[in-house]
């Protein structure tokens, strides 16, 4: 059973007719709107077979919601226009793997199996009616879909990618509710590689993979034949794989500077073309202001700046009547022209550049002193560590496999998990963890009542704009209508309002924004308490110039 297998209901709609196995994605027009908020707006993309196109852009521009309505998923409430023709082979593995928590993994695997045996059977059968013209017809179709799914070797394919993905060990009686976020994910992983689909959607495929894994899915993706569309905070990811991205977020002049969002290439190359993108916006508008400032001036001209205001002399009265009526008709003249321009200039005018949404707080307060000590601290078949000491100033970074007990580890320094062994003494007068799914308790309340709510009690809490976390715009959005990202952003502003001496960070840079991303590892470098932080994250992981503590499996 593949993550999510859809035809497109969008291209349903459009009266497409489903295309061959290798065809590309075509979205033309596309918006979404949902009763409170418009997503997407006249949106296009254009994937070939064998692109593999990255979605970026801020938190909640719409890249799950357009890999979403390109597999015909979004709630019956959401009001869909333009057309998307896909292929009828199309798997979207979502931020959350669809298995049921009552399958076994050898269930899930089996599913994914049948059409694909399924294929090979219906053309073994078809085989003996060929020579008729309908059985000609019905065994080429069935041929043709059994070889682009190279049918014969699935059973092998499944168990190749459950050994690279480490799923072997699992054993087959293993029930998905039992697994880890990164177990689930790595299963979906197997079944995509399983069947290879024609059309390949993924909205965050690294989160809760660790290194192996990810090099298992990077290698996978560069091979896939089809077209490939991801969301990705993965900058090294969106390097290593992607040929193209498309920003839903590049601004007035796109990153052409022609209105486009596409660029050739991967992420390390697109950050300087999105900052000259950003400039061309920026002296665009100045300079169009500043021509129509101009010709505002120009349509309230005045007769004086044309001719010198001087009465006539005795003998001079018909000239100078004459020559005030083309001084009259020569002001008429320029006003109507400025007039004109002015109104091409305003109607052809870029939208002002928005402030950009930039993080403007601190992670931690300034502590001193040790903060936390730990020995033989231990939670039975989960995690365990033989000494851990952490003073003010000091930021430790946590590394190690899916199932190492990262998250676990951080769950009992916040105190949110009781070790079973050792001990265990936090001095730190303020402890926040910002875990990898903070809880929503009620998704009806806005974004700012949730926060406001969160840090009633702390006297010096900076209001929420202040932290340039989550844009003015969406402050008055129920908390359930906001993306992952713009959740975690809300998280990570609850967590550092109390100004921790001690700040635990679950996978800070799942699910925000790229840029983001690179903020709070700038904010990092600088932050004077304590950090705990545990990361998948290459990207980050590579420029990390403080001590590291590898945990292994339990």
């Amino acid at each position: 059973m593949p993550a999510s297998s859809s035809s497109s209901a969008a291209a349903r709609r459009s009266g497409a007719a489903a295309p061959s196995a290798l065809a590309p994605l075509v979205v033309s027009g596309l918006s979404v709107t949902y009763p409170d908020r418009t997503v997407l707006s006249g949106v296009d993309l254009l994937a070939q077979p064998g692109r593999r196109i990255g979605l970026v852009g801020e938190n909640g521009v719409g890249k799950s919601t357009l890999l979403r309505a390109v597999a015909g998923r979004l709630p019956a409430q959401a009001r869909v226009a333009g057309s998307v023709i896909a292929p009828d082979d199309l798997v979207l593995l979502g931020q959350e793997p669809p298995f049921r928590d009552t399958a076994t993994v050898a269930e899930v695997l089996a599913m994914t199996l049948a059409p694909l045996r399924t294929a090979v059977a219906d053309v073994e059968q078809l085989a003996a009616m060929v020579g008729t013209p309908e059985g000609d017809t019905a065994y080429e179709h069935a041929l043709e879909a059994a070889v682009a799914h190279d049918a014969w070797d699935a059973d092998r394919r499944a168990e190749v990618a459950a050994a690279r993905l480490g799923l072997a060990d699992l054993g087959s009686d293993r029930v998905v509710g039992t697994l880890s976020g990164g177990q689930r994910t790595r299963l979906a992983l197997a079944t995509i590689m399983t069947t290879r689909p024609a059309c390949l959607l993924l909205d965050e495929p690294t989160n809760h993979l660790d290194d192996d894994a990810i090099e298992v899915l990077t290698g996978f993706l560069r091979e896939l034949p089809g077209v490939v569309v991801l969301a990705s905070h993965d900058r090294v990811l969106l390097d290593d794989v992607c040929t193209d991205l498309v920003d839903l977020d590049a601004g007035e002049l796109g990153t052409d500077g022609n209105g486009g969002r596409r660029f050739g290439g991967g992420w390390s190359a697109y950050e300087a073309a999105r900052a000259d993108a950003r400039r061309r916006w920026e002296e665009t508008w100045a300079a169009q202001q500043e021509e129509i400032a101009r010709l505002r001036d120009a349509t309230r001209i005045r007769t004086s700046s044309i001719a010198h205001d001087r009465g006539p002399t005795d003998g001079d009265k018909f000239i100078y009547s004459f020559k005030g009526g083309r001084v009259d008709q020569t002001l008429a003249r320029r006003k109507k022209d400025a007039q004109r321009r002015l109104e091409v200039a305003e109607r052809e005018q870029v939208r002002k550049p928005p402030a950009p949404l930039t993080f403007r707080g601190r992670l931690t307060a300034a502590a001193t002193g040790r903060l936390l000590q730990a020995r033989g601290l231990e939670v039975a078949g989960r995690a365990r560590v033989e000494r851990l000491d952490l003073a003010a100033g000091k930021h430790l970074l946590l590394t190690g496999p899916n199932g190492s007990g990262k998250s676990t580890l951080l769950g009992v320094l916040s105190g949110r998990v009781a070790p079973t062994a050792g001990t265990l003494d936090v001095s730190a007068r303020t402890v926040r963890e910002l875990t990898q799914d903070p809880e929503v308790t009620e998704r009806s309340r806005s974004a700012l009542a949730t926060y406001d709510d969160a840090v009633r009690h702390l006297p010096d809490a900076p209001a929420l704009r202040e932290l340039g976390l989550l844009h003015p715009r969406d402050h008055r959005t129920p908390v359930g209508s906001l993306s992952v990202g713009q959740r975690r952003r809300l998280g990570l502003a609850v967590a550092i309002a109390a100004a921790p001496d001690l700040l635990l960070l679950d996978e800070p840079t799942n699910h925000v924004s790229l840029a983001l991303a690179g903020e709070l590892e700038e904010a990092l470098a600088t932050a004077p308490g304590g950090v705990v932080l545990a990361s998948h994250d290459r990207w980050l992981r590579r420029r990390w110039i403080g001590p590291e503590l590898a945990l292994t499996p339990w």
